[in-house]
């Protein structure tokens, strides 16, 4: 299965290029941190380098996908990585010169992700257009195995950097990754959506209003975007900041233990994504709420666990239901949105991701404070399980009520 995909030339550059692109961001976003804390020496100020690359995307979010939807995709993302350049090799020069300041790294991190707000749409919208609906999640497993095993592997990239050159040099590696990703775009061939004289000339707000209308009238879609914000809600901080300052309270040694549990969770959904396409070939929207039910499963587990094993229990678990959850997202945003509309569809999918995700550290960095930790990785798992269930008995319920209505078409012709 997963030769014959790679016997597709563009599946096989439009991962090498998805790869190169991660690796660059991975180790340029690691830069932004270690230059803030050299520069500031303030934890506060860190964060703030942290919030500057996700604010473009609640502020361009929308409008980078109603652009990609609109432009010549390849050009568009050329021009995305080009501009990159002398952004990144900026910081470069000025911290050479001895003029590089807090300030001038915030506004190259903002400066990076907005381009990304137009760049990421439109990738993620070629891949439909390179491949047959029965391939996608295969390729779109290979895709999250690709982007994960940089992520993983940043951190050793980041070693060997350090070895020879300075911090500042991530950002020179991060230039020649643009370069080798426009490189690589401009090897893809595929053939654009045809969209007739009023999506060419309407202008931007009227494109996302005309998607917002398309959402409307989707049962199915309205009920991915809003799972999936529930979801990343009451996942992001338990996750991202919960699950060490628990291992904190109950083990000893738990950076160690902690940075091992990752490596566990990262091999669990590398193998996951590999696996599911042997699965399922086609994907639907119960297998979505399904597999958010498992990832929920976890955090509850987590949740009530008292020993380290019980943790790697969880970990497990999440690692499981994870991978087919966002796998699922991915194959019906591909599936349901129409081709004119990929940029916007995915850009919208980032939007909920990001916003959730501010929101949810916002709100549960206060609740930290009045809750224990295991009383909120028990509500939050409690939750996500009931959200997802509750939308597979919704789920069924619909799939039934067509059934019956197919039924009773066929017996009234």
């Amino acid at each position: 299965m997963y030769k014959r995909v790679l016997k597709n030339r563009n599946v096989r550059i439009y991962l090498a290029g998805a790869g190169i692109s991660r690796m660059g961001n991975v180790v340029a976003g690691m830069a932004f941190l270690f230059l803030a804390y050299e520069l500031t020496g303030s934890a506060v100020l860190t964060t703030g380098i942290a919030a500057a690359q996700a604010l473009p995307y609640l502020f361009f979010g929308l409008i980078g996908g109603a652009v990609a939807d609109r432009a010549d995709k390849k050009r568009l993302m050329i021009a995305m990585d080009l501009l990159r350049v002398p952004l990144v090799l900026s910081l470069v020069v000025f911290y050479q010169l001895d003029l590089l300041g807090y300030g001038g790294l915030v506004a190259a991190a903002f400066a990076l992700q907005t381009c990304g707000c137009f760049y990421n749409p439109a990738y993620r919208a070629v891949l439909p257009l390179i491949t047959a609906e029965e391939e996608r999640t295969t390729v779109n497993g290979l895709y999250d195995s690709v982007t994960r095993g940089v992520q993983v592997g940043g951190p050793v990239i980041s070693v060997v950097l350090l070895t020879f050159a300075e911090t500042i040099h991530f950002f020179t590696f991060d230039a020649i990754t643009y370069v080798i990703s426009a490189a690589l775009i401009f090897r893809l061939s595929w053939r654009e959506p045809v969209r007739n004289v009023e999506e060419k000339t309407e202008s931007i707000f009227s494109s996302l209003a005309e998607f917002f209308r398309w959402v409307k009238r989707q049962r199915e879609a309205r009920t991915l975007f809003l799972v999936t914000f529930v979801m990343v809600f009451f996942n992001t901080w338990v996750w991202q900041v919960g699950l060490l300052m628990l291992m904190t309270e109950t083990t000893v040694r738990a950076e160690e233990w902690y940075s091992g549990l990752m490596g566990w969770f990262g091999a669990g959904v590398i193998t996951a994504n590999l696996l599911v396409p042997f699965i399922w070939k086609r994907m639907s929207l119960g297998l979505y709420l399904a597999g958010s039910a498992v990832w929920g499963a976890g955090i509850l587990v987590i949740g009530l666990g008292t020993a380290l094993p019980v943790y790697f229990i969880g970990a497990g678990i999440v690692a499981l239901g994870l991978p087919v959850a966002g796998l699922a997202r991915v194959y019906l945003l591909q599936t349901l949105v129409p081709a004119g509309m990929l940029g916007r569809g995915f850009s919208f999918n980032a939007v909920l991701l990001y916003g959730s995700n501010v929101i949810s550290l916002g709100v549960y960095g206060v609740l930290a404070l009045a809750f224990p930790l295991k009383v909120l990785f028990v509500f939050s798992g409690s939750v996500m399980i009931l959200a997802a269930c509750g939308g597979l008995l919704l789920e069924r319920k619909r799939r039934g009520i067509q059934l019956q209505e197919g039924a009773f078409y066929e017996n009234n012709r």
